[in-house]
């Protein structure tokens, strides 16, 4: 996709606030052209399609982006690497699945940023395990929700809650609490360098009332979507619920050779069962989206 080179770049030189002040220019999508958009990407890689989506959606990138402070990395490039994660959402969306784009972006652009963020920070290497990722990501939010937000070591029941929450070892919990804990950016620091117009890092901080640009990328979203998918899996027999969720929604997918062993038929038919039930599901997601007023029909 040829789009990235004609868009806005963050950079110190510019000032976020010049760039945030750009992004905002570009108008919002609604249902009905997002999905003609969509769809004239998919069917005929127009290229002007796919700028005209990753430019409505450039807000939501730096508003996760910001979620990723005090990490020590400059947030000029967090933004452009929340850039890359929502033109590969873009690339590889399909609006025939019945979610808006903002949807299915957000994974992409907070797996971007997070691989960034690892490759950068000495102290996570590649043999880290998934459990000290997300220990990595999740711990600040951890101490949040105990309470537990002074500076310096926390008490023995905060690790051990946390531990257990995080499913690691205390001392791991203890350790990357003292490697993070020198590196948090102030609240209160600016974005930018524009005087009177700077803002600063806490007005980035999500909050109740969400602005046009977040309410539409958000609104009904993840844990509405979850329930939804899960009611819509009631359409389908326990061999292709099975079979669906080996093969599409797992990070890594069974092979048809594995399961056409399991079940003692052919690859072939056990494509034209994933091929079936994908089918159902996506029918019954549709139906139900527009019961719940996530949908617009086209």
């Amino acid at each position: 996709m040829n789009t990235y080179a004609n868009l806005p770049a963050p950079s110190p030189e510019q000032g976020l606030n010049r760039y945030l002040q750009e992004i905002r220019k570009f108008p919002l999508l609604e249902p009905e052209e997002e999905y003609m958009l969509a769809k004239r990407w998919v069917d005929h890689q127009d290229t002007e399609a796919a700028h005209r989506m990753v430019t409505s959606h450039l807000r939501l990138a730096a508003k996760i982006a910001m979620g990723y402070r005090g990490y020590g990395l400059p947030q000029a490039e967090v933004i452009s690497e929340a850039n890359v994660g929502l033109m590969q959402a873009v690339k590889r969306f399909d609006p025939e699945k019945g979610f808006r784009l903002a949807t299915y972006a957000m994974w992409w652009i907070r797996a971007s940023i997070q691989e960034y963020i690892l490759r950068s920070w000495s102290l996570v290497k590649l043999g880290t395990t998934s459990a000290q990722k997300k220990l990595f990501f999740n711990l600040r939010k951890a101490k949040a929700r105990i309470g537990a937000l002074e500076e310096g070591d926390m008490t023995p029941e905060h690790v051990e809650r946390i531990a257990h929450d995080l499913n690691v070892s205390e001392d791991e919990v203890i350790a990357m609490n003292r490697r993070l804990s020198g590196g948090d950016a102030s609240l209160n620091a600016t974005v930018g360098s524009d005087g009177d117009t700077a803002t600063q890092w806490q007005d980035w901080l999500e909050d109740e009332d969400a602005d046009q640009a977040e309410a539409y990328a958000e609104k009904d979203e993840l844990e509405s979507r979850r329930e939804m998918l899960a009611e819509a899996m009631d359409v389908l027999n326990d061999r292709e619920k099975d079979i669906l969720v080996q093969r599409r929604l797992q990070d890594q997918p069974v092979t048809l050779e594995d399961l056409s062993g399991v079940y003692d038929v052919s690859r072939e038919r056990i494509r034209q069962i994933e091929v079936r039930a994908f089918e159902k599901l996506q029918k019954r997601m549709k139906e139900l989206a527009r019961e719940k007023g996530m949908l617009t029909p086209v």
